[in-house]
């Protein structure tokens, strides 16, 4: 990417945007555009085309979107799929029609189907059921990567599409209610260090093994691709290594200090039973993580003792 031309990161106070964002950065990126929700509203088509029309990007970085974990994925399913199909379809539409030199699409590896084979492959996107759980969110994601793929077919776009695995970092959500399993841990342990409580439960069996990624090492791979990556084919991004949540729960425990026991409630769903990708594709391109996973924890808990009042909001 050209250092002086515009680069717009949507999404840029998530999780993944905000890291985006600081590795531009700090790689020199001036040029660098961010619009909030409350002064873009994505899912707002009209608003969304005065932005590009005005603007005019040379780089996108689609990194906006509605996430969250088991429970928000259980009760708000037509909010996950409209919302999200919403914000790609316009944002991607606009970046055609207004000449977007390179797109980048983040999309999910819960794309993926739920007893595909471990790792997961990119070409096995469509070969099978996807887990109930979160199905609204990865069909929307999928239409994500297909209207990437479909425009760069019809009008010869640059539009390329990254499945990152589950991620951490700063400006991670910690809501109880609607996060993803590694920040609400970090969040329980704290709060159970905090008021000496004897125990904290997790959710499920402990059984199923998970991959993540800190946040910092997913923008470093972004922008990396952005720079050495063209194709219509997806690119997993990932470690390449998974834990047991039982493994991560005691990882967590011991780097926030807690000293009380777990308990497993059984009731509540476990999820797809592995989640590991295959970034064997990412490595050819010449791309390796370099966080292992309990320095990523500590960067990740450091941030949120340093921003607890407002990170549990």
């Amino acid at each position: 990417m050209d250092k002086n031309k515009k680069i717009y990161v949507a999404g840029h106070r998530g999780l993944v945007g905000s890291a985006i964002k600081r590795k531009l950065e700090t790689e020199g990126y001036e040029n660098i555009i961010v619009q909030t929700s409350n002064e873009l509203n994505l899912i707002d088509k009209e608003k969304v085309d005065q932005f590009f029309e005005k603007e005019k990007p040379d780089y996108v970085f689609l990194a906006a979107a509605k996430v969250g974990g088991i429970v928000a994925n259980n009760e708000f399913p037509a909010d996950f799929i409209r919302d999200n199909l919403l914000i790609q379809t316009n944002v991607i539409d606009a970046a055609y029609r207004n000449g977007v030199e390179k797109l980048l699409f983040l999309g999910s590896t819960c794309i993926y189907p739920k007893l595909a084979p471990q790792p997961l492959k990119e070409e096995y996107l469509l070969t099978g059921e996807l887990e109930p759980t979160n199905e609204p969110y990865a069909i929307a994601k999928i239409a994500g990567i297909k209207m990437c793929q479909s425009y760069n077919r019809q009008y010869g776009t640059n539009f390329i599409s990254v499945m990152p695995t589950n991620l951490y970092g700063p400006e991670d959500n910690f809501d109880l209610h609607t996060s993803h399993v590694l920040p609400a841990l970090i969040r329980k342990f704290h709060e159970a260090k905090e008021t000496n409580a004897d125990s904290v439960e997790i959710w499920g069996t402990g059984t199923p093994k998970r991959e993540f990624l800190y946040s910092d090492d997913l923008a470093d791979a972004c922008v990396y691709l952005m720079d050495n990556y063209t194709g219509n084919d997806i690119i997993n991004i990932g470690v390449g290594e998974d834990i047991a949540i039982k493994d991560l729960a005691e990882t967590i425990q011991n780097v926030v200090g807690f000293n009380g026991k777990l308990t497993f409630d059984t009731s509540k769903p476990d999820g797809t039973p592995r989640k590991l990708v295959d970034v064997t594709r990412l490595n050819d391109i010449g791309w390796k993580a370099q966080t292992n996973l309990k320095e990523g924890i500590q960067k990740a808990y450091q941030w949120f003792l340093e921003n607890e009042l407002t990170a549990t909001k």
